[in-house]
């Protein structure tokens, strides 16, 4: 482990972690952090060796040209950056990783380790997963939680899948057990196009976090890029008269299945959010 200029003292401290890989699906939960590492221009604090975990024969690391003409090695790794977010009561700790290739006990061990020696209490750990979702509808946010009462609380969305599980999975309940509350929140990606990067989850999964924590996030241009990738879809799903009539299916079905006292909670979320981001002059 690196570390780059020592532990700070953190204001009431909240982790917000994504991994690239499997949990990933057009890299919608990693570009939140992508996103949010260059808008609040976080500062690196710890890097976690890559030799304990990656078979670097799987996840290969990359040559990069810095100056056109001095190669570097960029190696696969997990970085934890410092963020400290304009109008925020509260400093953010981004962990941007890559899913390990093995040794996940001992990888979450550290990291619930880094956790208690920052301070950590709440973790928000982000996902992203294949469905049959309808790309014009709005993105479904699933979730899951390390103490039953933080849903309530929340007013969040229990999944209720079985299955394997990611790091984002065994993370989560490592950091649990270890006493740190871990909420996981999961932007569902349409299938049929899944090739990144889908900046309307991303989007949905900010908005989800802000909701969550009462932090404001900075949107960019992240609206104005899903509004473009929504319509780009829109013209590839015109061009193949079956894929247009399977949207059109997807969307009846989702139509059918929603509650209209579910779309109203929907507007009276996206309501409560403009009236705290108006207060706060971030509107956008």
């Amino acid at each position: 482990m690196i570390e780059f200029e020592g532990l700070p003292e953190l204001v009431d401290p909240v982790l917000i972690a994504a991994f690239e890989g499997w949990n990933d699906a057009g890299e919608a939960s990693s570009g939140v952090l992508a996103h949010l590492e260059s808008e609040w221009k976080a500062t690196p604090l710890v890097e976690l060796d890559p030799e304990d975990y990656y078979d670097f024969q799987v996840t290969r690391p990359v040559v990069e040209m810095g100056d056109g003409v001095t190669r570097s090695i960029v190696w696969p790794t997990t970085r934890l950056l410092l963020a400290r977010p304009p109008g925020a009561k509260r400093d953010v700790v981004l962990l941007r990783g890559i899913e390990p290739n093995m040794r996940w006990r001992s990888f979450c061990a550290e990291i619930v380790g880094l956790c208690h020696d920052l301070g950590i209490e709440l973790a928000v750990l982000l996902g992203a997963l294949l469905n049959d979702s309808p790309h014009t509808r709005p993105v479904p946010i699933t979730g899951s939680v390390s103490d039953p009462g933080m849903a309530r609380a929340l007013n969040l969305e229990l999944t209720k899948y079985e299955g394997p599980t990611g790091i984002v999975g065994v993370l989560q309940h490592t950091l649990g057990t270890a006493g740190v509350q871990a909420v996981s929140l999961w932007a569902s990606v349409p299938h049929y196009v899944a090739q990144p990067p889908n900046p309307k989850a991303t989007l949905a999964l900010l908005r989800r976090i802000e909701d969550m924590l009462d932090i404001p996030m900075p949107y960019g241009d992240l609206a104005e890029e899903a509004r473009a990738w929504e319509h780009g879809v829109d013209e590839l799903a015109a061009q193949d008269s079956e894929v247009a009539e399977y949207v059109r299916e997807l969307e009846e079905r989702k139509d059918a299945a929603e509650l209209p006292e579910a779309s109203g909670d929907a507007i009276a979320a996206e309501f409560e959010r403009y009236l705290r981001r108006r207060d706060r002059g971030t509107d956008r």
